[in-house]
């Protein structure tokens, strides 16, 4: 939402303040297109040979992050906390063998029935299944460093992933100045065959030579660029939940009370989703 209303505010800013200046807005406009078919094009070939098709398909999920937001609500993190501390307190109360069918088969747990938008959610079902998975199997001969370590490194893969279509946009961002000025050096080149045409006509083409720099410029740092930095925003904050689910396994698996366990879940969450404890403990009592 935001990142639109700021791509509008850029354009109207800008073309809007050269206008308002003197500066003749139709010379721009026409050639616009033309050098934008130059950098669009050298922008889209560099982008198609440096990913595969699963790296462009992210990217485009990247894009639809960026204007969305995060994927998670304050709701969703209170809910994970929730699911998760039940189920660490169902494997403490009854055991492995009461909780292997829910995490077995989570699509057909009653728990993570209770939770629809959580269940929706299959890679955060697949690290709380897979790890809990991994404590019924061991019959609880797991160091819980081991736990640890393991979720260490199913979250870095994980979250290695998620940034990829960031990284792919900063380096777009970090190319585009010099595709612009591909494209101008191109202008001047045209501009160079007709030297015999009239100043007025050698003076049209160097100015639409030059919008090609203009606009690899404006796009690199005034719309790729933030893009960039706006998807990285939203990523990060879609990674706390992954992370107050890891902190509830092993501060249950300390063996912690249940308030010490929730609060090292919650006081990890940034302040945009971070439930009150006592809203959080409410929520778990089912107030």
């Amino acid at each position: 939402m935001f990142a639109a209303i700021g791509i509008v505010i850029l354009i109207v800013m800008v073309f809007g303040g050269f206008a308002f200046t003197g500066g003749a807005l139709g010379p721009v406009m026409h050639a616009v297109p033309h050098e934008m078919l130059i950098i669009g094009g050298a922008a889209l070939g560099a982008i198609v040979t440096g990913n595969s098709m699963h790296e462009l398909k992210a990217l485009g999920g990247g894009l639809m992050k960026a204007f969305k937001g995060p994927k998670h609500t304050k709701q969703d993190h209170i809910d994970a906390i929730i699911l998760v501390t039940r189920l660490m307190k169902l494997l403490k109360t009854e055991g492995p063998v009461a909780l292997e069918p829910h995490v077995q088969e989570p699509q057909s747990s009653a728990i993570f029935g209770e939770f629809p938008r959580l269940l929706a959610n299959q890679p955060l079902v697949d690290v709380i299944a897979d790890t809990l998975t991994l404590i019924v199997v061991s019959s609880g001969t797991l160091e819980i460093h081991a736990v640890e370590e393991v979720m260490d490194n199913a979250l870095k893969t994980h979250f290695h992933e998620l940034h990829e279509p960031q990284h792919a946009l900063q380096g777009l961002a970090d190319a585009l100045p010099a595709l612009g000025i591909v494209a101008a050096v191109l202008g001047v080149v045209k501009t160079m065959g007709s030297i015999d045409e009239p100043p007025s006509v050698l003076g049209g083409m160097i100015g639409s030579a030059l919008v090609g720099t203009f606009l690899g410029v404006l796009l690199a740092y005034g719309i790729v660029a933030p893009l960039a930095g706006r998807l990285k925003q939203v990523i990060e904050q879609d990674e706390m939940i992954f992370h107050a689910v890891k902190q509830v396994v092993i501060a249950s698996l300390h063996g912690w009370p249940q308030p010490l366990v929730v609060e090292s879940a919650r006081s990890g969450l940034g302040h945009a989703f971070r439930p009150g404890l006592s809203e959080l403990l409410d929520a778990m009592r089912g107030k």
